[in-house]
């Protein structure tokens, strides 16, 4: 099926939401409607979607903060994975990031989602970095 990667629309952000909670991404403060509508509204190239025939199937943020990109929420529906759809995700994020002047760029994975850090240990020209713990705050 031919995929289709864009911005997300405003009105598909309750869409996103729920194909999260089916691809079984651990759940995090920010995953509101309002705070995806604020990010759609205030960075509409920032959380991208990929479409096969009009339905949502996969999910990548494209964050950029002017220093560095980071890559979050790649997300793809488990009945679409290994068919290159979080691939074309990943490949278009590193793409607009490129385009904005990024030169490195991060990507969070969740130690315990082996299916996550399979896709990224096989992911070209990316490595884990052991050199580094993240600390975060949910506030």
């Amino acid at each position: 099926m031919p995929l289709t990667i864009r911005e997300c629309r405003l009105d598909e952000c309750a869409q996103v939401l729920e194909l999260w909670r089916s691809a079984e991404a651990i759940p995090r403060p920010t995953d509101t409607l309002p705070a995806l509508e604020r990010i759609v509204r205030e960075h509409p190239d920032t959380l991208l979607v990929g479409e096969e025939q009009g339905r949502l199937v996969g999910t990548v943020i494209a964050g950029w903060d002017g220093w560095r990109g980071g890559i979050y929420r790649l997300a793809v529906l488990p009945e679409c994975r290994r068919r290159g759809v979080g691939q074309a995700l990943v490949a278009e994020a590193e793409r607009r990031l490129a385009a904005r002047g990024a030169r490195r760029l991060n990507a969070m994975v969740a130690r315990d989602e082996a299916h996550a850090r399979a896709f990224w240990d096989a992911a070209p020209g990316w490595g884990r970095d052991a050199r580094w713990q993240r600390y975060t705050k949910d506030l």
